[in-house]
């Protein structure tokens, strides 16, 4: 009994009171949590992109077939340098510079086959050949650097600021040759310039010359005069600018050889003496004939124009000219035509100085 008791009031003290006010247990205040504050978590650290993927790709299929050339590679690859999150080794820049050269080395043998299709095409004339050649190569190099910026699987994103660059420098420094190229298909489209043409060309010092067109370039057309000087005029001047050329439509040419004879010569025998010597040159066509005009009464001579037509330009017109006139002279000569040449009177005004000098010349005469 005694036992009992005790274990039951042990009991009562231990269990909570049921029958207590809830009021007072929820007065009861709860522990707080420790003010100190949690430490932040820290951001990640992004790793930095490789500018070449495929240099990553190669890199582990040597490895997988050969561990040697793997860990060679892994050695290359080691030697980096970071700029921001970019990422360039090594192994990186000997990989772009053999795609590269490999690329250009293709593009090359790629345009060389082009031009040898091109010529071998009897279709198309000079001009349209030359114009089928640069614009198949601009197509092939256009393809050669999207297919090498393809195999080295460069991120172009990582590119932009000198993509930004390079833009710029087209814009401003790159303009003109966009430009001359530009005008240099044009002008062989239109068919207004074209190698082998005859032009009239002027130095620096404004002396006009004519030159046959050699080359036309991507930036200049190359025009060579008789006496072997090469002009190398811009493509866009030669498109908005004036331009005489000799054999836009035809080759043949007029020339004028200019001729005195004496006032006391027979007219008409000079003009059939010119007109022969016309004839006898070995360049000048028969087909229009020479003609003679003539053109004005000078202060010593009765000057006439000999028209005479060539059909090749690009040889020269002052040695047809010189060939004129030697046998116009022997012609002259057998036929007696004098060539007149300037003469002058002189006309001394009575003075005291000139009777003196008179009577000097009278003294010595009688000497």
């Amino acid at each position: 009994m005694i036992i009992a008791a005790v274990s039951q009031s042990a009991s009562q003290a231990i269990m909570p009171d049921s029958d207590a006010d809830p009021a007072a247990a929820e007065a009861t205040p709860s522990p707080t949590p420790d003010p100190s504050p949690s430490p932040s978590p820290q951001p990640a650290a992004t790793e930095p992109v490789e500018a070449v993927e495929a240099a990553d790709k190669l890199r582990e299929g040597v490895a997988a077939q050969s561990q040697t050339a793997g860990a060679f590679l892994e050695q290359l690859d080691g030697i980096a340098v970071e700029v921001g999150q970019i990422r360039v080794s090594l192994f990186d820049s000997l990989l772009v510079v053999a795609v590269i050269l490999l690329t250009i080395a293709a593009a090359i043998l790629l345009n060389r086959l082009g031009r040898r299709v091109i010529r071998s095409v009897d279709r198309f004339d000079s001009t349209q050949k030359l114009l089928s050649e640069k614009i198949l190569s601009i197509i092939i190099w256009a393809a050669a650097f999207f297919i090498g910026i393809d195999l080295l699987g460069i991120d172009l994103t990582a590119l932009a600021f000198f993509g930004g660059a390079f833009g710029l420098a087209i814009g401003f420094g790159l303009q003109k040759t966009f430009g001359n190229l530009i005008a240099g298909i044009i002008l062989l489209m239109d068919k207004s310039i074209k190698p082998g043409d005859v032009i009239a060309v002027a130095d620096m010092a404004g002396n006009q010359t004519f030159g046959q067109i050699r080359k036309i370039g991507i930036r200049a057309v190359s025009v060579t005069t008789r006496d072997e000087r090469e002009y190398l005029i811009p493509n866009e001047n030669l498109m908005i600018n004036q331009v005489e050329n000799w054999s836009y439509s035809s080759k043949k040419v007029r020339m004028q050889v200019h001729v005195g004879v004496s006032y006391n010569a027979d007219m008409d025998l000079a003009e059939e003496l010119m007109l022969k010597a016309a004839t006898q040159a070995q360049r000048v066509l028969n087909t229009p004939p020479p003609t003679v005009w003539m053109s004005e009464y000078g202060d010593n001579s009765v000057n006439f124009t000999i028209h005479c037509w060539i059909v090749d330009p690009e040889e020269g017109v002052g040695n047809v000219r010189s060939a004129v006139l030697k046998n116009l002279w022997w012609l002259f000569k057998e036929h007696g035509i004098e060539i007149p040449f300037p003469q002058r009177d002189i006309n001394l005004r009575d003075n005291a100085q000139v009777q003196a000098l008179i009577a000097a010349l009278d003294r010595d005469g009688s000497r």
